[in-house]
């Protein structure tokens, strides 16, 4: 049943214009955030006790992965009531003062927005299916009948990111579609009725305070007319770049010009965030133009690795592309659908210099939760406490997510780490105790400590953080090297130490720098020019 407060929470008191134009956004997956009442799952409680963590860290918003009403087929990306909080969550009244209070903290709250599809326990779906072919209810989501002499077949060859086919047959002989798992029917957006539902979604939310909305797969809610066949055989990936008929179509920026209508109504500046899988940096760039969404999440820099070369071309074509339509580029190196950089990137030292990078880089930064610990990816969990739900599915998408999403630690020698009183929903790794916050406060060699100091700089410093361009200097081979106004920052790549004239006094670094002019390997400087 959604849930209601007898009256809406204020927005946040801050005034200044454009403020996603360089926010260091927080991603707080809830489940593995804090845990309040020992069920071994996170909870807003828990997350709102934390808040002043996030405050010192020095982050400007926090975006908050979903915590609607939902079976958890899919850890919440599978909404059964976008206006009610799922009770391993809490209620309504905790995500009312987990708003509240990071408003007192001057925190912004992104709230996590799922429109390409819903549960299968969604009251639409589950009257869809009790009324049968041919009615209204059935309109709102992609029922079709099947192919063969009777109806045996799915309508076409698309298949599902968490592999198999994208289509289930219900007992009436029609098939609908699920780009995910079968739980997760994708909405028809084609219907104004979905339109007209999800415009008052966003309101509900906008009167109780959000600051903006991730808009989750925003590049999947317009199918090519027909449902086409897709005529090929490869597995779909979930960060992939292919060209597909039911990705990234032209219709979809209709539908985010009537959001940001919907947004510019509100005062405090509200967002729009897409996650959208495009196969370039330009067509993400349409999303952002002046009259649609605010940012959208950089894959294409995610995807990068730890090369020179190659982190050069993807931040020329990242600012390139955004710089035509006015936005801001984003910049992240992990969230709760990848591997975590720590282990992508084969070390600490680094995942450490990435981090120095992605945050000197001009626009906004995500950080998810943990990367400030230094947290590797959890490469051995039992196969019996696995949730993803591609990880059951033959030639699905890997099945490795659950190794990010494991419970961040806090505190203490033994887990749950000072996650919570009652364990953890996933086990966490013995070598993490000295991982934790309280391990790593005070400890200026931590990487907890780095990422402290490194937003403070990037706070106080007039040169970092909003532009649209860089200034790359001369640097050997597989160094990174350039300036923004008085900040010059140097980057080595290699596996070994080279020769460079120091750019100034070190303001920062992610390792130890014994000589101004020799930058150590897989190490990141911020220098005073």
């Amino acid at each position: 049943m959604t849930q209601h407060l007898a009256d809406a929470l204020p927005t946040s008191t801050g005034t200044q214009p454009g403020w996603w134009r360089e926010a260091v956004i927080y991603q707080v997956y809830p489940r593995s955030f804090a845990d309040s009442n020992g069920d071994g799952m996170g909870d807003l409680e828990g997350i709102r006790s934390r808040l002043p963590y996030l405050k010192e860290l020095g982050v400007d918003a926090v975006w908050l992965s979903p915590f609607y009403a939902s079976p958890q087929a899919d850890a919440g990306y599978d909404v059964a009531d976008y206006r009610a909080i799922d009770p391993m969550f809490g209620t309504l009244h905790d995500a009312d003062a987990v708003i509240r209070e990071a408003h007192a903290l001057d925190l912004r709250i992104i709230v996590d927005l799922v429109p390409n599809h819903c549960s299968d326990q969604h009251e639409w779906f589950k009257q869809a299916l009790r009324e049968g072919p041919g009615t209204p209810l059935r309109e709102r989501f992609h029922f079709r009948p099947g192919q063969g002499t009777s109806g045996e077949l799915p309508p076409n060859d698309w298949e599902s990111i968490f592999g198999g086919p994208a289509w289930t047959r219900v007992a009436d002989g029609e098939w609908y579609l699920h780009l995910f798992a079968p739980e997760q029917p994708d909405f028809n957006w084609e219907h104004p009725a979905v339109q007209d539902e999800f415009r008052s979604i966003l309101r509900f939310w906008l009167d109780l305070g959000a600051d903006g909305f991730r808009i989750d797969v925003a590049h999947g809610l317009v199918k090519a007319p027909g449902l086409p066949d897709l005529g090929r055989d490869e597995q779909l990936k979930l960060l992939g770049n292919q060209v597909l008929p039911f990705f990234d179509q032209d219709g979809v920026h209709e539908i985010y010009r009537s959001w940001r209508r919907v947004l510019d109504e509100y005062a405090g500046d509200r967002i729009g965030v897409a996650e959208a899988w495009t196969p370039s940096a330009d067509r993400t760039a349409l999303y952002l133009r002046p009259d649609e969404l605010h940012q959208a999440f950089n894959f294409h820099y995610l995807n990068t690795g730890w090369d020179a070369q190659a982190l050069r071309a993807a931040i020329d074509d990242s600012l390139d592309s955004m710089r035509p339509v006015g936005a801001p580029t984003t910049w992240v190196l992990s969230n709760h659908d990848v591997v975590r950089h720590r282990t992508r990137f084969g070390s600490l030292a680094r995942a450490r210099a990435a981090a120095l990078l992605m945050l000197a880089l001009p626009g906004s930064a995500y950080v998810y939760q943990g990367e400030e610990l230094g947290l590797p990816e959890v490469v051995d969990l039992p196969d019996e406490v696995r949730q993803d739900p591609s990880f059951f599915k033959a030639n699905g998408q890997d099945g490795l997510r659950d190794g990010c999403r494991v419970p961040i630690p806090w505190s203490g020698d033994e887990a749950p780490y000072g996650f919570g009183s009652g364990g953890s929903w996933l086990p966490q790794p013995a070598e993490w105790a000295g991982l934790s916050v309280a391990a790593q406060t005070g400890d200026p060699a931590s990487t907890l400590e780095l990422y402290r100091a490194a937003l403070r700089i990037r706070r106080a410093h007039a040169d970092l953080g909003a532009g649209d361009a860089v200034e790359w200097l001369a640097a050997p081979e597989g160094v990174l090297a350039f300036r923004r106004g008085g900040f010059v920052c140097t980057v080595n790549t290699t596996g070994e130490a080279v020769r460079l004239p120091a750019a100034g006094t070190v303001l920062l670094a992610s390792g130890d720098i014994a000589e101004p002019d020799v930058l150590p390997a897989d190490t990141a400087v911020w220098w005073q020019g």
